[in-house]
């Protein structure tokens, strides 16, 4: 029964509600054909919502025009003396001289960044693997606050705790230089492996289960294959941002060379960070000059690295979608 029912002596008699109650929300009854209006508090929304837009789109143009305006400068002044003897070349006995190159340079930071992707590789992928499919959630969540932060850790103070670690009492090596860079390498080779391990798919880690394979043959044969493209692409940015820096070599590998040298464990190793350094600070052009121009091949590897190794992560992750 809908209608409320009450009586004075227990019986029971319906009450009709008031007219006037038609009357009383009449004005809150909605009417269709009323177009609808924003509120005062939607419109305050919405302006916050486009202004936020706008400095969202404003930052990411002016990080757009910061690089643009970097490569700019240094297209500008390097790109002048590439040629052929200047990438090939090594640089002229007497620095006050015209011509020469970075042949040696480039050679040299080649050999110490492989070095320092051999030694940081297969410890930033068993680090990935432990964390995925070994490690409980605490011990897990523990070890990446521990990369991170060593990512973050400025590779200057790295580059001291090397020297006191392996120059001190010694003298300088390239050896010491791409322990340096390994550890520079290491949290980003670790938490790319993970986050590219984390999207494999469950169902084929419990297919081998089923089938009765082992844990360590299911991670050989199904796991990191599947993997692959995605470790490789995290190796290739660090490999990247190895390459670019320069405070390690300065301080653990400065001793200058203009030959070519493959042996890290010498004083003398070549590389393009200690030149561009080296040429900088000598008081002639031509210094100058090739300083700019070892400055535009290091940006420009690190330009087509950084965008190949996105172009594979982006392949990666098509594949693994399918």
């Amino acid at each position: 029964m809908s209608d409320l029912e009450s009586t004075s002596e227990g019986g029971t008699a319906l009450l009709d509600p008031p007219d006037h109650f038609d009357d009383l929300f009449a004005s809150e009854r909605l009417d269709p054909a009323r177009p609808l209006t924003a509120s005062r508090q939607l419109r305050r929304r919405q302006i916050f919502s486009r202004a936020m837009e706008s400095t969202q789109t404003a930052a990411a143009l002016l990080a757009v025009a910061m690089l643009a305006f970097v490569v700019y400068s240094v297209a500008s002044r390097g790109a002048s003396v590439l040629s052929f003897e200047f990438l090939t070349a090594g640089p002229p006995a007497i620095e006050e001289t015209a011509g020469g190159g970075i042949g040696p340079m480039i050679v040299g930071t080649a050999t110490l960044v492989g070095i320092a992707t051999v030694i940081a590789m297969p410890i930033g992928i068993l680090a990935a693997l432990y964390m995925t499919e070994f490690a409980s959630r605490r011990a897990a969540r523990l070890l990446r606050m521990v990369l991170d932060l060593l990512f973050g850790v400025p590779s200057i103070v790295l580059a001291l705790f090397v020297f006191e670690l392996i120059v001190a009492g010694k003298s300088e090596s390239g050896f010491a230089g791409s322990f340096a860079l390994a550890i520079i390498m290491l949290p980003l080779v670790a938490r790319a492996s993970q986050e590219t391990l984390l999207l494999v798919p469950q169902g084929l880690r419990d297919a081998a289960a089923a089938l009765g394979v082992s844990h360590w043959r299911a991670l050989r044969g199904v796991v990191l294959p599947s993997a692959l493209g995605g470790i490789i692409t995290g190796t290739v940015l660090a490999l990247a941002r190895a390459a670019g820096e320069s405070a390690p070599l300065i301080i653990l590998s400065a001793v200058f060379s203009r030959t070519v040298n493959f042996n890290i464990f010498s004083e003398a190793t070549p590389n393009i960070p200690v030149y561009i350094y080296k040429a900088s600070t000598a008081a002639n052009p031509y210094g100058w000059a090739r300083a700019w121009g070892a400055a535009f091949v290091l940006l420009l590897f690190i330009l087509i690295v950084n965008i190949g190794a996105r172009a594979l992560h982006a392949r990666g992750r098509r594949k693994m979608a399918r």
